[in-house]
């Protein structure tokens, strides 16, 4: 079989490759596609595997037509953060944003991801 995973500058690339790295894991054969979508439906049609994140197959799940496979080491853990740049002058549009997530942050965690905890 044949993992499949996104560019490389993806992020969920990077951390992938970090924990296969540490975790000395031997990947015979990896197929390099150019987004979620692309390896989410190579994975579907039935032509190899991928560590993708679970918001991004909450459908596919919902429907069977993914399986997650239990693996010792998974899954693995990840941080989202919000950045811009420094010099960045925020718009009052982007402004407002921030403050809507920072006030909001537990209850829109747990109203758009919840779902995830059964997995």
């Amino acid at each position: 079989m044949t993992l499949f995973s996104e560019n490389k500058g993806s992020g969920t690339r990077q951390t992938v490759e970090r924990h296969i790295n540490k975790a000395n894991l031997s990947v015979k054969r990896k197929l390099e596609l150019t987004s979620n979508e692309a390896v989410k439906q190579a994975v579907v049609a039935g032509l190899g595997y991928s560590i993708m994140p679970l918001i991004g197959i909450k459908n596919e799940l919902e429907m069977n037509d993914l399986k997650i496979i239990p693996v010792k080491g998974f899954p693995i853990q990840s941080t989202w953060q919000l950045v811009w740049m420094k010099e960045k002058k925020l718009s009052p549009g982007a402004k407002a944003f921030l403050t809507y997530v920072e006030e909001k942050k537990e209850s829109i965690i747990q109203n758009k991801f919840g779902w995830t905890s059964g997995y």
